[in-house]
């Protein structure tokens, strides 16, 4: 497995939840929840030349019967701006299956006693974590980046 901190991304129509991992990529950590805005590329785009990030994960929410809905269609966009504005080929942005990471972190933190109406941030963050999480399983086993590469908006 590379060594370097990989970031991780659950999009959404209303908020961005952002993960990270350590250099071994050892832990997944909540990090921050972005107001999905026409700005908020550019909010990605900076964490991750400060966390100068080997990889980004971004969630590719597709159904149970692993059918496209528009929650895909709105994170496959993101994630093609945000490698256009990155523009690093040592940077690989790509998507990642992310089947019920939302609805395991609403478990998670419903088993910790938080309750979702107080917790909307903290779940999308949970949800970074958990896609960062099956990423980072992925990868030990694989032994590199796994996931779909994203190519920049322009090619």
């Amino acid at each position: 497995m590379r060594r370097g901190v990989r970031l991780a991304l659950d999009v959404g129509s209303v908020r961005i939840g952002v993960a990270f991992c350590d250099a071994d990529g050892i832990m997944a950590l909540p990090l921050s929840t972005i107001a999905f805005s026409a700005d908020a590329v550019n909010e990605i785009a900076a964490i991750v030349s400060e966390y100068e990030a080997i990889a980004v994960y971004v969630g590719k929410p597709i159904n149970l019967a692993g059918v496209d809905t528009k929650s895909t269609t709105l994170a496959i966009d993101f994630a093609r701006n945000l490698a256009t504005i990155v523009d690093d080929p040592a940077i690989s942005i790509r998507m990642i299956d992310e089947r019920l990471s939302t609805v395991s972190a609403h478990r998670d933190l419903h088993s910790a006693g938080r309750n979702t109406k107080n917790s909307k941030d903290i779940i999308d963050q949970a949800a970074a974590v958990i896609i960062l999480e099956q990423a980072l399983d992925s990868e030990k086993r694989q032994g590199d980046l796994v996931g779909e590469p994203v190519e920049s908006a322009h090619e």
